[in-house]
This record gives structure tokens, C-alpha cells and sequence, in this order.
């Protein structure tokens, strides 16, 4: 078989799907590999070193889905400009697409229902199931670290004041409140980060074990009580709230909120759309110039007023919903999502064969689409087909 790598083309988006050491990899399980020129060069792997490890260097995109069967990415299909085309309409009947597609995200089932009417089989890299024989086949903890230091990061370089205190010969200036919103690993990065920069930093989760280990980081973790059986799910990973739930939780958040400096958004409920925990008027009761990064944006986004896709403003409170926080650190978060790829390929095939173990819990967790049908829960669950 053959496994396709084109160059990402999602704005801004650095990462690549396969490195030359995984290449290497690929060739040792007996798959051939195609890449498309200069598709490794934001993570400053270049085409020669591809070409040393075994893959053959081809010019375009286009050349890349005709021969491939199977298509490694990144980010989801989008409109290829160069070609005039859609990359959903470059894939054919039956190839395997392998990438991350958020497909519970309202936005994105338009996507997904043209996979499926094209017949591919595609598969999404959040849905990996959170199990100990998965975990290195899980970008979604690998990006995660990432995404929860760079949105601190982020929100360093849109806010304007100091994050730490700050002793000058006019006075002393306060530190920063910042709040992070769900406590995984995003958030236990974020925490770290934010400390690091000398800001006073809460946490809130409705988990208290992940409160627990927000506060092993020597911050506030604050919560309410929520039932178990509404708040934990499989593996301990959250649930999303039901409506009446929801409320309380915002009512809790809601003076949180307006005393904070930066807010992270990270509570996410793994292959589901994110919850709104904070609303319109929760981001109206900030100070102008308080600053939200909501990384969440992938499944729809923690603040309802965030743009997807987009840095935007709200009564002066500055709101990141860019969706590719890790492509910003490409050279580290390519090595660890190469590597992920790998370890799925290597486990949906156990060896080189056109076929793949539907009974398997990762393989049954990834898979969105296949011979026309739609597969994947979340996604059915959010269109209301389950």
C-alpha cells in the first residue's frame, strides 16, 4: 500500500504528518511513501532527508491524492486554492484518510456527510480512545501539552499589562488573575506556564481528582459539587453537563470570570462539541483589555462568542479561536504527531493488507466514515442520529 504525505495548507499551519524517521518506519512495515515537495519544510525537514529515508519526493498535492491510499494529514480537508478544488473532492471512493477532523463539530459536518457520500473511509485522530494501549497513538495528550503552554503564551502577547508583579519607583504593579477552565492536560500546561510567568493563577474543574491535580501544581482549584455520574465519564475524562447542570456551573463561574485577567479555555469532553461555559454577558462583565484563549475552538469553542478560526474583540476583551495552536510550534509537535500516526497505522493493519480490525477499540473509536456509512458517536449523537 501506499501512504500519502501533502503539504498542509490550513494558514499558518507548520506541521507535517510524517518526518523522515517515521518515513523509515513506514518502509520497515512494507508501505511505500509518497510526499509532496517542501511538505516538511515548516518543520525544517527537508525534502532531501525525506528522500534518504526512503520516500519519494513528488510535485504537488494533486499527485499525492490520485496515487496515495492512504492519505496522512494534519488538519481537516480544505479548499485547495491551487487547484481550484476542495481536497474531499480530490480523495476517491474507498481511499483511507487519516488526519484530525473534529467531526462532532457543527461546523464540520458538511465535511463529514461528503466523506461520506464520497465512500472514503476516513478516520479522526480525536477520537482515539483514552486507554492505556493507545496512549502513544494519542495526539490529542501530545498536542495538548503544547497547545496549554502556548495559549499562555498567546494571551502574554495580547495583554496589556505585566503578567507578573512588577516593583517600580512610581509603586508596585499587581499581578495578573488568570483562570484556566478544565484542568487535563491543557490546563495542568497553562497552570505551570501561568505560574511561571508570575501570574496568580485558579483552576476549576467539576472533577475533583483533576482539581486535586491542579492543586499538586501549587495553585487554587476551585469547583462545585457536581453528581459523579454526571460530571466523569470513561476514564475518568468529563462529561458533558446536562442543561440544567450547565447553568449552575455558569452561575458558579460567573464572578470568577469578571475578576480575571486571562482565561483558558479548555474543557473538553473527548469526540463531543464543547460545551458553552461562558456566554456573551459573562465575557461583558471583564475588564477591557482581559484577554480569553479558547482552545476548545476545535470542537465548537467554550465561549460563545469566540470566532471560530479567528483572533476578534468583544466590548474590548480580546478573544483567540484560532484553531492551530501546536502548528505554531512545529518542529516539536510534528515529531510527536508523526509518531502518533505511526503507532495508529501500525495497529490498524497489524502489517501491510488493505484490510482493518473493526472489532478494535482504537480502530472503532477513529473511524468517522466507511463504505458510505457514518460511524463515529459523537458525531452522530450531535446530529442528531443517536
Amino acid at each position: 500500500m501506499l501512504i500519502g504525505i501533502p503539504k498542509e495548507i490550513m494558514a499558518k499551519e507548520n506541521r507535517v504528518a510524517a518526518l523522515p524517521e517515521t518515513i523509515g518506519k513506514f518502509k520497515g512495515l512494507g508501505f511505500d511513501v509518497l510526499v509532496e515537495t517542501k511538505a516538511g519544510m515548516g518543520a525544517f525537514a527537508h525534502d532531501d532527508t525525506y528522500q534518504q529515508a526512503g520516500a519519494e519526493i513528488v510535485a504537488d498535492a494533486a499527485e499525492v491524492f490520485a496515487r496515495a491510499d492512504i492519505i496522512l494529514k494534519v488538519k481537516e480537508p480544505l479548499f485547495n486554492e491551487t487547484f481550484n478544488r476542495h481536497e474531499i473532492d480530490m480523495l476517491r471512493e474507498n481511499q483511507i484518510l487519516i488526519t484530525f477532523l473534529h467531526p462532532a463539530a457543527p461546523s464540520n459536518h458538511g465535511d463529514v456527510k461528503k466523506l461520506q457520500a464520497r465512500g472514503v473511509t476516513a478516520f479522526t485522530m480525536d477520537g482515539i480512545p483514552r486507554i492505556s494501549r493507545a496512549q502513544r497513538m494519542d495526539p490529542l495528550t501530545s498536542m495538548s501539552a503544547i497547545t496549554g503552554y502556548k495559549a499562555i503564551i498567546i494571551a502574554a502577547a495580547n495583554f496589556p499589562k505585566f503578567i507578573p508583579m512588577i516593583g517600580t519607583s512610581i509603586g508596585m504593579i499587581k499581578p495578573a488573575n488568570i483562570l484556566v477552565i478544565g484542568t487535563g492536560v491543557v490546563g495542568l500546561q497553562a497552570i505551570a506556564t501561568g505560574k511561571r510567568l508570575g501570574g496568580v493563577v485558579k483552576a476549576v474543574d467539576i472533577r475533583p481528582d483533576a482539581r486535586q491535580e491542579a492543586e499538586s501544581l501549587g495553585i487554587k482549584a476551585v469547583g462545585f459539587d457536581v453528581p459523579p455520574e454526571l460530571a466523569i465519564g470513561q476514564g475518568g475524562y468529563a462529561k458533558a453537563l446536562p442543561q440544567e447542570w450547565l447553568e449552575k456551573e455558569r452561575t458558579q463561574l460567573a464572578p470568577l470570570v469578571a475578576e480575571s485577567d486571562i482565561i483558558i479555555l479548555s474543557a473538553l469532553v473527548p469526540g463531543e462539541v464543547a460545551q458553552h461555559i461562558i456566554t456573551r454577558e459573562m465575557v461583558e462583565s471583564m475588564k477591557p483589555g482581559s484577554v480569553i484563549v479558547d482552545v476548545s475552538i476545535d470542537q465548537g469553542g467554550n465561549c460563545a462568542a469566540t470566532v471560530p478560526g479567528k483572533e476578534s474583540y468583544h466590548n474590548g476583551v480580546y478573544i483567540c479561536g484560532i484553531k492551530n495552536i501546536p502548528g505554531s510550534l512545529p518542529v516539536h509537535s510534528s515529531w510527536l504527531y508523526a509518531n502518533n500516526l505511526y503507532y495508529f497505522v501500525e495497529n490498524l493493519f497489524k502489517g501491510v493488507g488493505s484490510e482493518f480490525d473493526m472489532t478494535d477499540e482504537i480502530v472503532k473509536g477513529a473511524l468517522v466514515t466507511h463504505k458510505g456509512k457514518l460511524f463515529h458517536r459523537g458525531t452522530l449523537k450531535a446530529m442528531g442520529l443517536a
